[in-house]
């Protein structure tokens, strides 16, 4: 998506600096691009008391300057939020009704916070920021699915026999060891492996080492040792699929999806993304602090691995029994007097 040719200043300068300076990946800038497009579409319908069953298509934002976002104030913005949780098609998950998610609102909210944070504080075009103090829709917090420690050696068990059953077991290994997106693992060159160590590109290109444990590092030689009589195409990529060329993130998904189906699992519920989840999880209760874990997750903030810590009621049990006083007890023979 090219939104340059079709944006004002005002909003393709805020894109190019998340794409530039912030470091965002074009995804993420085309993202914001969207959400922005919408809200200024929504702001020019609704200033000028057009129908909400308006065609948005036909809303260009070309004109949108300086002098028309200084008119919005937060109480224009919170109609747009009643916009957003009323009226807007809902589409997610391929359906038909109407009303976003407060999860998908929220994220709308933090573009437009960010939007005028950089207008007020970066580019001091706002002397006022109108939606300083406001607040994100209260979402309910669900749990991550993931695997528990059984039903994990049952997925790696599942990679069997075959030409591809060294790669297939690596990759499995690495989700549950390591915790990787699919992304990040699907990137990952020949030049990102060391013996104890991987060189992982996450979100916004950041990257970060992670380092691997035996079972890691075994399952990657085995797979390199098979790795190396094939004639690649793509020469760079670790991960090669059938054709020989970088696996593709559906191939890994369709992948993670047969051995689930092998080990006995219920693939429904389960994906790659669930088994970071699990490798996160198990190693939260194996004793691993949070703040580490968000280091080798590549959490950007602390409260998005901070979830992980609400599955941890085995965990939470299991401590208080083995507090120090756990079995003292009241002794049954001594009274107190007068009683």
């Amino acid at each position: 998506m090219d939104y340059r040719d079709q944006t004002p200043d005002i909003i393709r300068d805020f894109l190019t600096y998340h794409e530039t300076i912030k470091g965002h990946s074009k995804k993420t800038v085309d993202e914001y691009y969207l959400d922005l497009r919408t809200f200024f579409r929504f702001m020019k319908l609704y200033k000028a008391n057009l129908p909400l069953d308006t065609d948005f298509s036909t809303l260009s934002i070309s004109d949108i300057d300086l002098g028309f976002v200084k008119s919005i104030t937060l109480s224009d913005i919170y109609e747009y939020l009643a916009f957003l949780s009323r009226d807007r098609p809902n589409t997610t998950g391929g359906g038909s009704g109407y009303g976003l998610s407060a999860a998908s609102r929220s994220r709308k909210i933090a573009v437009i916070r960010s939007y005028y944070k950089y207008l007020t504080v970066k580019t001091h075009q706002l002397d006022s920021n109108p939606v300083q103090d406001l607040d994100s829709p209260k979402s309910a917090k669900t749990l991550p699915r993931f695997l528990n420690l059984e039903e994990s050696k049952q997925l790696l068990s599942s990679s069997g026999e075959g030409a591809n059953a060294d790669r297939d077991y690596c990759i499995l290994t690495i989700f549950l060891n390591c915790g990787l997106r699919i992304s990040e693992l699907v990137g990952l060159n020949l030049t990102d492996i060391s013996s104890d160590s991987l060189r992982v590109t996450g979100k916004g290109n950041k990257q970060r080492i992670v380092f691997i444990n035996d079972a890691c590092a075994e399952a990657i030689n085995a797979y390199l040792s098979v790795r190396k009589d094939i004639a690649a195409i793509d020469k760079r990529a670790f991960f090669l699929s059938s054709r020989r060329t970088r696996m593709s993130r559906s191939t890994v998904h369709a992948l993670v999806k047969k051995h689930l189906l092998e080990a006995g699992l219920e693939r429904s519920k389960y994906s790659s993304h669930k088994l970071r989840h699990t490798a996160a999880t198990l190693m939260l209760r194996n004793g691993v602090d949070v703040r580490t874990l968000q280091e080798l997750l590549g959490h950007e903030h602390l409260n998005t691995t901070q979830i992980y810590t609400h599955v941890e009621s085995d965990s939470l049990r299991d401590a208080a029994k083995r507090s120090p006083l756990a079995d003292v007890k009241r002794n049954s023979d001594k009274r107190i007097p007068g009683r």
